[in-house]
């Protein structure tokens, strides 16, 4: 038997950071999951699919994730029930996460690549990136730098 879902998304609130009676730590968000098709009018849709995470994973998804944010989910496939107020069975089916992978920098804008360098170019504008693949995703390396 085979149970295992590989996400690549974007959340589509801030991280629900609880802890159970016995302290341990567990996040559910909703990650908004591109189609890789179109529509019959042209237009890209998506799929919201709930996940939840334990533990240190589940804090630092609440501490480093937040709205809009491009992550990494690799986890299983998992339904529950449970009788609601008003005495109805409810049924879920969500991603339970292994590992989250944080998939843009920490001061990423969600996607707008609006970075915030206050207080790191102490010198001013030195020309120096932070990020090593914002030239178009090529990096310029001679052949003696390789290790093989």
């Amino acid at each position: 038997m085979l149970n295992r879902v590989i996400l690549v998304g974007r959340l589509c609130a801030d991280p629900e950071l609880k802890y159970t009676p016995n302290g341990v730590a567990v996040a559910n968000f909703r990650l908004a999951v591109n189609r890789p098709f179109k529509n019959g009018n042209g237009e890209t849709e998506a799929d919201f699919i709930n996940c939840v995470v334990w533990r240190k994973p589940a804090e630092n998804a609440a501490n480093f994730l937040k709205k809009g944010s491009l992550a990494g989910v690799d986890g299983r496939v998992q339904t529950r029930s449970y009788d609601n107020n008003e005495g109805k069975r409810v049924f879920v089916t969500e991603v339970v996460a292994e590992s989250v992978q944080f998939l843009e920098p920490r001061n990423s804008q969600g996607g707008s690549n609006q970075n915030s360098n206050q207080g790191n170019n102490q010198g001013g504008n030195s020309g120096y990136s932070n990020d090593p693949f914002s030239n178009d995703g090529s990096i310029d390396i001679s052949d003696d730098d390789l290790p093989f």
